[in-house]
């Protein structure tokens, strides 16, 4: 259950009937990129030393049917930019055909599909699926269908994994200009995984932790990239009564569960708003008014600067939906916002709603005309769009075609993830119509010899288990070594260096994050160099206490060894009688101080101590040694 921040309400979401599943994209680690053998680098846009534009259109299927999704794209004339660099090549800039498919992607794909219990395809066959917002130059993406019929276990029970597809990643936007996009080239052709889950998720908590598992599994391997960007997940959702809505792109784990709370907070406001729609006898004419002339004074700043530049004012009526446009549905967005959402995609800035109306420079007077004009009573509500005339009449029938849709309560739809986990509009659910087949790339036999030589790797929640029992690690340092890509490390220098366990993980993945956090580079940190250290460590030349300081110096110079490092920062350890010297001499210049105090005097003599000695010697050697030489003043 969760509590409906609209209204207090708590949401019981086995009664609410909700089905939810869900998409992982993520992208393979391997040497070159899915059809070419470009490396799979990211670049700055600066770098860019080529670029061209594309305008795309929608193809029809072997069926001759055209894609919703794909058709309603192209209802918007959107040139496409495209920015290219010398570690792209033609295959990306579609004017080369692909090569063949990569076998390393493959290979990572197949291990994927074991894990999650699936059964793999005898041949690997390439499909186009179209896709025509600018995000690949061909107008479609290339994916491939491996495997189905999977599962993994979670605390409800067994959710079904359904399909993995490897497909090619989609270009990156740069910069959306409204009537231009621009697409940098680099990260499009990079292999991805599609894994999609039957609808067997049953709350909000239960798909953080089914996406939570996933992404253990696939990091498990070892063969796929970290980082913001690198993997992405789209959440299906629907209530009883509504109706599947897939949410794209939400790449932070811990919005997933706010997602779906909300998709389904909206879904229950939207059903709401049809009961009362339909006991209201609620009705949408459509019709389409031209006010322009009505508008003219009109001293809103949007609506006379659109007419100064040769624009319309174009209105509606919606009949019995007064007090609902500017109905709440989620936190911050209304039934307004969505219609606005669907007029936005045709290029103008929104609407205007009797609503949320006079406002925005629009007066009373002027409502109050506009209802007139329109023969529109009290529970009606006026929809009102501006900009150029072609542009504001299909941006205005998109929000008819909306508030029809509301009528019937929740439309189908595609929706972007946004931060707050709210989601907006983007096009509707594609429908079969969108794939044909890829006849460029030649189809993979999954011979018995390539399925043999699957090495599955240990997972993440094993390895934790593992370093538990056998290094004595408690369980957080345990997960956040075992699921770290230095794990490997961690274990080397285990078996060559006689350090304490925990000691190595703080290393290897505390220090490093501290460090980060103070503006100190840590790229040049590679695993010889955190062996050096360690091995400094290990023979007693610095003290743990130095260790930060030491990887600060190598991180600084890149080239200077663990030893160089030690001595630049003053960190080169002592010997013993060196340092029992030092300390005894702090005794006893302070003798009266611990003849006073006591115990109480360690404090104090420690912190003295830990100023000369501080990376020199060991902290638990200091304090031992304290002890014993105030315990000497002590009268008999």
């Amino acid at each position: 259950m969760s509590i409906d921040p609209l209204k207090g309400e708590c949401l019981d979401y086995k009664a609410l009937g909700l089905i939810s599943g869900i998409e992982i994209h993520q992208q393979l680690n391997s040497k070159a990129k899915l059809f070419c053998g470009c490396p799979t680098l990211t670049r700055e846009v600066e770098e860019a030393n080529l670029e061209f534009f594309r305008y795309l259109r929608p193809a029809r299927s072997e069926l001759g049917e055209i894609d919703r999704a794909a058709l309603e794209e192209s209802l918007v004339s959107r040139r496409f930019i495209y920015k290219s660099y010398d570690t792209t090549c033609l295959v990306e800039a579609d004017e080369e055909p692909p090569g063949e498919l990569n076998r390393e992607a493959l290979e990572i794909s197949l291990t994927i599909a074991r894990l999650l219990n699936m059964l793999i395809v005898d041949e690997v066959q390439m499909m186009r699926k179209t896709v025509i917002d600018g995000s690949n130059t061909s107008g479609f993406q290339r994916t491939a269908y491996v495997a189905s019929n999977g599962h993994v276990e979670t605390s409800c029970g067994p959710v079904g994994i359904t399909i993995l597809c490897l497909e090619e990643e989609a270009a990156r936007i740069v910069e959306d200009r409204g009537d231009e996009v621009v697409y940098s080239l680099d990260r499009l052709g990079i292999p991805l995984v599609e894994i999609g889950t039957a609808p067997d998720i049953v709350s909000p908590q239960h798909a953080r932790e089914v996406a939570q598992l996933l992404g253990m599994i696939l990091r498990s391997t070892g063969k796929v990239k970290r980082g913001l960007g690198t993997i992405r997940q789209d959440v299906n959702v629907s209530i009883a009564g509504g109706a599947r809505v897939e949410v794209k792109g939400v790449q932070e784990l811990n919005l997933i569960e706010k997602i779906v709370e909300q998709e389904a907070e909206r879904q229950v406001r939207l059903l709401k708003i049809r009961e009362e729609l339909m006991r209201r006898k609620a009705s949408v004419p459509g019709t389409v008014h031209d006010v322009t002339v009505l508008m003219s004074a009109s001293s809103s700043r949007v609506i006379e600067s659109s007419i100064r530049n040769g624009g319309a004012v174009l209105a509606t009526v919606l009949r019995g939906f007064c007090g609902l446009v500017g109905q709440e549905i989620q936190p911050g967005r209304r039934l307004g916002t969505e219609l606005s959402d669907r007029a936005r995609r045709a290029g103008v800035g929104g609407i205007f709603h009797t609503d949320e109306l006079p406002a925005y420079g629009i007066t009373a007077e002027e409502v109050e005309a506009l209802s007139r004009a329109l023969n529109a009573e009290d529970e009606d509500c006026l929809i009102m769009v501006t900009g150029p005339r072609e542009r504001a009449g299909k941006a205005l029938l998109a929000a008819i075609e909306r508030a029809e849709e509301a009528l019937s309560g929740v439309p189908e739809e595609t929706r972007r993830a946004l931060p707050d986990g709210n989601s907006e509009y983007m096009r509707p659910l594609p429908g079969s119509a969108r794939m044909y087949p890829e006849t460029d790339v030649p189809p993979v036999e999954i011979t018995a010899e390539m399925l043999d030589g699957i090495v599955l790797p240990e997972l993440f929640t094993e390895r934790a288990l593992r370093f538990e029992r056998e290094h004595g690690l408690n369980s957080e340092l345990s997960r956040l070594i075992a699921s770290s890509p230095n794990y490997q490390l961690f274990e080397e220098a285990l078996e060559r260096f006689k350090l304490p366990p925990a000691l190595v993980v703080r290393t290897l993945e505390v220090t490093p994050i501290e460090l980060a956090r103070n503006d100190v580079d840590i790229s040049s940190l590679d695993e010889a160099r955190y062996m050096d250290c360690l091995a400094l460590l290990a023979s007693g030349r610095i003290a743990k206490e130095g260790l930060s300081q030491v990887l600060a110096a190598m991180a600084k110079n890149p080239h200077m060894s663990a030893s160089e490092a030690a001595m630049k920062v003053g960190m080169v350890g002592m010997d013993d009688e060196s340092v029992e010297s030092l300390i005894r001499g702090i005794v006893q210049e302070r003798a009266e101080l611990v003849r006073e105090r006591g115990e109480r005097a360690l404090g104090p003599l420690m912190g003295i101590a830990m100023k000369e000695l501080r990376g020199k010697a060991d902290g638990a050697m200091i304090s031992s040694i304290l002890k014993r030489e105030m315990e000497r003043l002590r009268p008999p």
